[in-house]
C-alpha cells in the first residue's frame, strides 16, 4: 500500500468511526468476551496460537527493554495472546487490551489491527492516526496471517511508544507473520503426510505375518511390528542388524536370491540362543533409481513364538547407559539419579540450558519400576497461559464450542502409570501453580468443563534453569509448590565443569549425527580439540552438539567459532552480534556471509560453492536478513 493509499485508508476509517458513533474519549473495547466464550475461541484457534507463540517471543526478545508488546488476534480482531515488556503491557491491560477483547474497527475504532482486517494488508499507525485518544501515545505495526488459500486467519501486531518505533518495525512484524504463515502451511502439510504415513504403517503393521526387508548383503532396512514381536527383544525392538543374525541358513538363501530364485520354504530362526521354525517367502526387488537390489522376507510362524506386552506409544528413549561422561563428579550425579529413580517423591532437576535435563528425566523413568508406563514431557514456557490448563488436565466434551468431540485427554491422564516431566517449571503462571500443587498433594485432576475428580497415578519430574528460591523471594513462584517439588533435587553440572568429557561427547555426536545425516565423519585436529577443551561452552552440551553438526554439514573446521572479535570485525559488517551462545542457525548465517563475500555477492557462484539452488540461497539470504 503506497503512502497516498495509506492516508486515504485512515481517513475513510475515521469517517466510519464517526458514523458508528465511536467517541474519541472511549477507553475500552466495546466487545470483550467472558471466560467461557474466550475458552471456546482459544480452543478453536489453538493451532495458530501455538504456532505463533515462539515467533512472538522472538519478536519481543529482539526489542526487549524498549517497551513493546505483541498481540495476536483472530480474523475478527479478538485478542488471543499478549506478551511484552511489563511496563507497557501493564498499561495495555489497564485499557483492557487483554485476551478476549476485540480490536476491530466497530469495537475500538481505527488501529493497525482493524485496518489489517479491513484491507488484508500490513499497516503502521502512529499517534493521532488512531481514532481514540487513549492510543495516541503508541505506534502500532500490524500484519495479516493468512492460510494456504489466502484467507485471513489472524493478525500479528507490535505496539510501542511512538518515540521508540522505527519504520523498520513494520518490516519485522511482516517477517514474523510470513514465518508464521509458512509454519502453518508446513504443519498442515506434515499433518496430511502423517495421516498418509499412519495409514500405510497401519496396513503394514496390521498384517499378521512378519515382514523384513534388507539389501542384497542382508543388512536390515525396515520391518513391521510382527517381525519385532517374533525376532525382537523384551521391548519389542528388532536388535538384529543383519539377516545372518536371524536366519540360520542365510548364506544359502542369499545364494538362491542371487541366482534369481524365489524362496518359499520352512527355515530355522535364531533368536537369543533359541531356535524355532518359520515358513519363509523371499523375493528380490530391483530398484532402478540407485541400481540396487532389495530383498523382501515374509515369515509365518510354524510354532508359537514368544509374546510381549505392548509398550506405551509415549516412550522415553534415553537410558543411563546412553549418557556420555567419565568425569568423577558427573558419574556421582548419574549414580545419585539412579538411586532416586524408583522413589515416589517428586524430582526437581536443576541446570543451565543445554545440560541434558530431559535426557536425565527419561533415563530416570527408564530405570524405574514405571519404565513400562508412558513418559510425557511438557515445556511450561512454550505454551501460552490460556492453553496450559487444557494441555495439562484436558477438557470435557461440550466444554465449549469447537471443543473436540469426546473431549480431550490432558497430559496427566495420558501419563497415568508413568512419568510426566514439567520442563521450565519456573515459567508456569501463578494460578496454574496453585492447581498443580493440588494435584501433587491429592493425586486428582479435574478437566475443564467438569466437576468430576479423576485420580491419576503419575510421578512428576520438574526441571528448571532458574533459581527457584530467588523466584520465590520475588513472588513469582509459590513457596509451598517449591518445597513440594524440591523433595529430591538433582543438580546437573555445566559442560565447563566436566571438560574431560568433551572428547567423548565429540566422538559420540560425530558418529551419531554423521550416521543420521548420511554424511562422512570429520576428523578433529588436535589443536582444534585443545581450543574446544579451553572454551567455556555457555550453551553446554547442546552448543557442543550444534558445533559438531555444523562441522559435519560444512565439512570444515570453524576455527573462527571461538574468535568472536574476528567475527564482529571481519565478517559481520552489518553490525550483527551473534553473542557467545551461537546456535546452528547463527553459524549457518556466518558461513553464508563468508561464501557471499568470497564471490563478491555473486548468487550463482555462491550457490554452486554451497551445493544448493539459487532459490534456496535467496530464501536463506532473506531468512537471515543478509545484506549483499
Amino acid at each position: 500500500m503506497n503512502s497516498i493509499d495509506y492516508r486515504r485508508v485512515i481517513e475513510l476509517s475515521h469517517e466510519r468511526c464517526r458514523k458508528l458513533n465511536i467517541r474519541k474519549e472511549q477507553v475500552f473495547s466495546s466487545r470483550i468476551l467472558n471466560e467461557t466464550e474466550l475458552q471456546k475461541r482459544l480452543a478453536k484457534k489453538r493451532n495458530m496460537i501455538l504456532t505463533a507463540a515462539p515467533y512472538m517471543e522472538q519478536l519481543i526478545n529482539f526489542v526487549k527493554g524498549h517497551n513493546f508488546f505483541a498481540l495476536l488476534t483472530d480474523e475478527e480482531g479478538c485478542i488471543l495472546n499478549a506478551i511484552g515488556d511489563e511496563e507497557i503491557l501493564s498499561e495495555a491491560f489497564v485499557l483492557k487490551m487483554i485476551p478476549g477483547a476485540f480490536m476491530n474497527e466497530e469495537s475500538v475504532g481505527t488501529n493497525a489491527m482493524a485496518l489489517v482486517i479491513k484491507t488484508g494488508e500490513p499497516v503502521q499507525l502512529s499517534g493521532k492516526d488512531h481514532f481514540i485518544k487513549a492510543y495516541h501515545r503508541w505506534t502500532c505495526s500490524g500484519a495479516p496471517i493468512k492460510d494456504s488459500r489466502g484467507n485471513l486467519i489472524g493478525v500479528l501486531n507490535l505496539t510501542g511508544y511512538t518515540e521508540h518505533v522505527h519504520p523498520h518495525t513494520l518490516g519485522m512484524v511482516i517477517a514474523a507473520s510470513n514465518a508464521i504463515e509458512e509454519m502453518i502451511k508446513v504443519k498442515e502439510f506434515n499433518r496430511l503426510q502423517d495421516i498418509n504415513n499412519r495409514h500405510i504403517r497401519t496396513i503394514f503393521n496390521s498384517i499378521p505375518v512378519a515382514i523384513i526387508t534388507s539389501d542384497i548383503n542382508g543388512k536390515i532396512k525396515i520391518h513391521n511390528k510382527k517381525a519385532a514381536e517374533i525376532f525382537g527383544s523384551k521391548d519389542n525392538q528388532l536388535k538384529a542388524k543383519d539377516m545372518g543374525e536371524v536366519i540360520e541358513e542365510w548364506d544359502r538363501i542369499k545364494e538362491d536370491i542371487c541366482q534369481g530364485r524365489n524362496i518359499s520354504r520352512e527355515i530355522n530362526i535364531m533368536v537369543f540362543r533359541t531356535r524355532f521354525s518359520c515358513r519363509l517367502i523371499a523375493n528380490s526387488i530391483y530398484n532402478p533409481i540407485d541400481d540396487s537390489v532389495e530383498i523382501v522376507y515374509v515369515f509365518e510362524e510354524v510354532a508359537k513364538a514368544r509374546k510381549e506386552k505392548k509398550k506405551s506409544e509415549y516412550q522415553a528413549y534415553y537410558t543411563f547407559d546412553r549418557i556420555i561422561g567419565k568425569d568423577e563428579n558427573f558419574l556421582k550425579t548419574v549414580e545419585y539419579a539412579k538411586k532416586i529413580s524408583d522413589s515416589k517423591s517428586t524430582i526437581l532437576i536443576m541446570g543451565e540450558s543445554g545440560t541434558g535435563k530431559e535426557v536425565f528425566a527419561q533415563a530416570i523413568h527408564n530405570y524405574s519400576k514405571r519404565s513400562d508406563g508412558p513418559f510425557l514431557a511438557l515445556n511450561c514456557g512454550a505454551i501460552p497461559n490460556q492453553l496450559i490448563e487444557s494441555e495439562l488436565f484436558g477438557y470435557e466434551d461440550g466444554a465449549y464450542t469447537g471443543a473436540k468431540k469426546g473431549g480431550n485427554v490432558g497430559k496427566f491422564e495420558l501419563a497415568a502409570g508413568g512419568t510426566i516431566m514439567l520442563d521450565e517449571i519456573g515459567e508456569m503462571p501463578l494460578d496454574m501453580q496453585t492447581k498443580l500443587l493440588r494435584v501433587l498433594q491429592e493425586g486428582i485432576i479435574t478437566r475443564i468443563g467438569s466437576s468430576k475428580p479423576i485420580p491419576v497415578d503419575v510421578r512428576v519430574i520438574a526441571s528448571t534453569n532458574k533459581d527457584l528460591k530467588k523466584e520465590v523471594k520475588l513472588g513469582r513462584f509459590r513457596k509451598d509448590l517449591f518445597y513440594r517439588l524440591n523433595v529430591l533435587p538433582l543438580f546437573l553440572p555445566q559442560l565447563c565443569q566436566r571438560k574431560g568429557d568433551i572428547p567423548l561427547l565429540v566422538d559420540y555426536f560425530m558418529r551419531s549425527i554423521a550416521k543420521s545425516l548420511g554424511k562422512n565423519e570429520i576428523e578433529i585436529p588436535e589443536d582444534f580439540m585443545n581450543i574446544m577443551m579451553n572454551y567455556n561452552w555457555p550453551g553446554n552440551v547442546r552448543e557442543l552438539e550444534n558445533l559438531v553438526e555444523l562441522i559435519i554439514y560444512t565439512e570444515t573446521i570453524p576455527y573462527d567459532y571461538f574468535d568472536h572479535g574476528k567475527y564482529n570485525d571481519e565478517v559481520l559488517h552489518d553490525g550483527s552480534d551473534l553473542g557467545l551462545d551461537m546456535n546452528l542457525s547463527s553459524m549457518e548465517r556466518v558461513h553464508l556471509m563468508k561464501v557471499l563475500k568470497k564471490y563478491n555477492g555473486n548468487i550463482t557462484r555462491s550457490a554452486e560453492a554451497l551445493g544448493i539452488r539459487r532459490n534456496t540461497l535467496y530464501s536463506k539470504i532473506k531468512k537471515y536478513k543478509i545484506n549483499i
